[in-house]
């Protein structure tokens, strides 16, 4: 078990050991083996794709932009099968923190915006509330930030 307690802050970036997917109507979004984990206290683990595993097909820029204090400035994409459209579910660090530069050319996807997200063959749940993006499998123990009255941990 890894308690998402014990992950550092600032956060930590790793090498993701499993096989990433995501899915969207029926069809694979990404696949990967070469994802990367963000860590941080309180909050699941965060998966970054390499661009070069994403079907660029399926993604359009999407209007907005947020900040975080550690990777700096991120950029929306709208993930797009047919008719059906999840706004804002997948973001970008074009030019992140040089402490988080390997994030360059990936991007992270929120698990409750998409059909299916899998790391090996098991399917991740979504961390609670609308802001933060992590993926809860079962060797992931909380309390998890997200939900409600959570937001002032």
């Amino acid at each position: 078990m890894e308690s998402v307690w014990d992950y550092p802050r600032p956060p930590a970036l790793e090498p993701c050991r499993r096989r990433v997917r995501v899915e969207l109507a029926g069809r694979m979004i990404a696949d990967s083996r070469s994802a990367l984990r963000v860590l941080e206290t309180s909050h699941p683990p965060t998966i970054y794709v390499p661009r070069h595993d994403v079907d660029a097909a399926c993604l359009v820029d999407a209007a907005g932009s947020s900040f975080c204090e550690w990777k700096g400035r991120a950029r929306y994409l709208d993930v797009v099968v047919g008719e059906t459209r999840a706004a804002g579910a997948a973001w970008s660090y074009p030019d992140p923190d040089p402490r988080y530069a390997a994030l360059k050319d990936h991007l992270a996807f929120y698990p409750g915006r998409m059909e299916r997200c899998r790391l090996d063959d098991e399917v991740v749940r979504a961390q609670p509330g609308d802001f933060y993006g992590g993926w809860i499998t079962d060797d992931i123990a909380g309390p998890i930030k997200g939900g409600a009255g959570t937001l002032a941990w």
